[in-house]
């Protein structure tokens, strides 16, 4: 890892349903955060643009409910294709800015069409799509809405920065997708997630100490009104204010907080990751070196199924 790394970690509200919209807001925090210096900018996930609150979302499993159709037909259409012009937009922020650039998205695949992903992309300071992470298993409602991933993005990735990768949300409590991770070395641990429990800052906490890695935990933050009145399901929303409060946090390898937690607002959490502290905290556990026994536990990763 490089000597001293500055992180954002972005907690706002997308336009929720407009890609468009939250793709240019998407682009002001970004500039924000480059002018103040970060190299690396995490937003949380399915940020483009619109987590599935389960307050609407479970409405999905009505058999023939035209409604619940018609919100999923607008989840989709306001989706990201890879390839396609918004991918490329995410691609032209990070060029612009000269940063490191992961987002949440709604994915679809143009040449299979009939699925949405819940995918973490990650784009280098040149525009590239240096890597794409689609979470494994969707959890509870979210089956309603999301197919299930596949084996990309499970091992860290290689920079300038350092060694990045990460998990979605419950994902995180896959053990044998994190291992993946810390035998790739990860050291900028990612949990994106659309938890805002209490209960996930512990997560987190245990990821930090587990991994040994600086982790970076931007968390979906909505409001009811941020919905649009042409929202199939708009009457579900009736009577809630924030359906997703965040809870966004940085964390040192020792399970500290660097910033963060931050509940019921927008803002973005800043921290400097000092590679020393890596170095500290290893010396007594490193779960994929010197505290781990590969000639009797093994993990085999099958590769990517989607390209």
């Amino acid at each position: 890892m490089k000597a001293t790394v500055a992180v954002a970690c972005v907690q706002v509200e997308p336009v929720v349903l407009d890609r468009d919209a939250t793709l240019d807001k998407l682009a002001e925090q970004t500039a924000l955060a480059a002018s103040a210096g970060a190299e690396l900018v995490v937003f949380p996930e399915t940020f483009v643009s619109v987590y599935p609150s389960s307050v609407w979302a479970k409405a999905l499993a009505g058999w023939s409910d035209p409604r619940a159709k018609a919100a999923f037909a607008q989840l989709f259409e306001s989706a990201v294709e890879i390839p396609g012009r918004a991918a490329d937009r995410l691609g032209e922020i990070a060029r612009d800015h000269s940063v490191w650039l992961v987002t949440g998205v709604n994915e679809v695949d143009p040449t299979r069409n009939g699925t949405v992903y819940n995918s973490l992309l990650y784009h280098a300071p040149d525009g590239s799509l240096a890597l794409k992470h689609r979470k494994l298993v969707p959890t509870n409602h979210e089956r309603l809405v999301w197919g299930q991933g596949d084996g990309g993005g499970l091992r860290a990735l290689e920079t300038p920065l350092g060694r990045i990768g990460g998990l979605i949300c419950w994902e995180n409590y896959m053990p044998l997708a994190r291992f993946s991770l810390y035998e790739s070395g990860v050291e900028i641990y990612l949990a994106s997630t659309a938890d805002d429990a209490d209960a996930w800052q512990a997560t987190l906490v245990h990821i930090a100490r587990e991994s040994r890695a600086y982790v970076v935990a931007p968390c979906h933050f909505q409001r009811a009104a941020a919905y649009p009145e042409s929202f199939p399901l708009r009457e579900l929303l009736d009577g809630y204010d924030v359906i997703g409060r965040g809870g966004s946090a940085i964390l040192a390898p020792d399970g500290s907080y660097l910033a963060g937690p931050l509940y019921d607002e927008e803002g973005i959490l800043y921290a400097e990751l000092d590679a020393a502290r890596l170095h500290e905290e290893r010396q007594r556990f490193d779960p994929a070196g010197h505290y781990h026994r590969p000639d009797i536990l093994r993990l085999e990763v099958t590769p990517n199924q989607s390209s």
